[in-house]
Order: structure tokens, then C-alpha cells, then sequence
């Protein structure tokens, strides 16, 4: 595999520049990074973040409450009749379902807001990624998770987060 890659690079190098430039280059953008390291991906992660961390102190709380109650019920049932601990014991059973429908649907709503964001982040990008495609007379832009091999310069990342970030900024206008 090495000798083949070897050969092939060989072969791209040694082609003349007249021949390498008969159709147009193809891109290739890591869209990973560009959430990451510009602004404004970094502001939505950190607002994901923001609200996942709120989310998950509200969990803590709310499984500190029913543990408490759980010990109450534990405590109190020697003193109680089999049916008024049947009773408190369905009750509690009832308002632990509740609270996990509940918090099943906070999670579900935060995975939605994190994709959310994410489309509209990748679309708000789009257009400026494909400005760098069209001034480089690229037929093509790739991601870069789906190459295989390439030289350096065909990857536009670095260029396409200073774009967005000189753009867009954090992406709250």
C-alpha cells in the first residue's frame, strides 16, 4: 500500500503543470474544525454547553429530591400499614415516571437545539465556503473526513475560519 501511495504521489508530481490543470481542483474543508475554532461555532458550543450543564444540575436536584423522598417512604414503613405503604409507594412510582417523561423530553429538546444550531450554522457558512470554491475555480469542495489522500494546499479550512470569522464574527448579528 505504501509503494502503491509512493507511486501514485510520484505520478502526481511528476505530471507538467499543463497537465495537472486540465479540470478544475477539487477542495476539501474539515467542517469539524470550522465549528470549532471560529467564532461563532464556538459561541453555539458554548451556549449547547451552557444549557446541557443547566440541564444536568436540574437532574442532579431533582434525583437528590426523590432520593431524599425514596429514604422517607424506606424509614416510615415499619410504622405503616401494608396498604398506606402500597399507597405512598405507587404515588412515588407515579411521580418518578413523570419525572423521567419529563427529563426525556428536556434531553430530546437539547439534542435538537445542538442540531439546530448546527444546521444553522453549516448553512449560514455555506456561502462563504462556496465563494472561496468559485474565486479558486474549484469544481468541488469535499470534507475532509472522505479523502483518502491530498496535498496540503487543496484543503481550505484555515482560509475558510479566518473568512467566517471576519464575516460572521461569534454569528449573533
Amino acid at each position: 500500500m505504501a509503494f502503491l501511495r509512493a507511486c501514485l504521489i510520484w505520478l502526481i508530481l511528476a505530471l507538467p503543470a499543463s497537465a495537472q490543470q486540465t479540470s478544475p481542483p477539487v477542495l476539501i474543508i474539515d467542517s469539524e474544525r470550522l465549528f470549532i475554532e471560529t467564532l461563532y461555532g464556538q459561541r453555539l458550543a458554548s451556549e449547547l454547553a451552557q444549557q446541557a450543564s443547566e440541564l444536568q444540575a436540574e437532574n442532579d436536584r431533582i434525583v437528590e429530591s426523590l432520593t431524599l423522598e425514596e429514604r422517607s417512604l424506606t424509614v416510615r414503613r415499619p410504622n405503616m400499614t401494608a396498604e398506606e405503604f402500597r399507597t405512598e409507594a405507587e404515588a412515588f412510582d407515579d411521580k418518578v415516571q413523570e419525572v423521567r417523561r419529563v427529563r426525556d423530553a428536556k434531553n430530546v429538546e437539547l439534542q435538537l437545539a445542538s442540531a439546530g444550531a448546527r444546521t444553522e450554522f453549516e448553512q449560514r457558512v455555506q456561502g462563504i465556503v462556496a465563494n472561496i470554491m468559485i474565486e479558486r475555480d474549484a469544481a468541488l469542495v469535499l470534507e475532509q473526513r472522505n479523502v483518502v489522500l491530498s496535498v496540503r494546499a487543496a484543503n481550505i479550512t484555515d482560509d475558510a475560519i479566518v473568512r467566517i470569522d471576519a464575516e460572521l464574527g461569534d454569528g449573533s448579528q
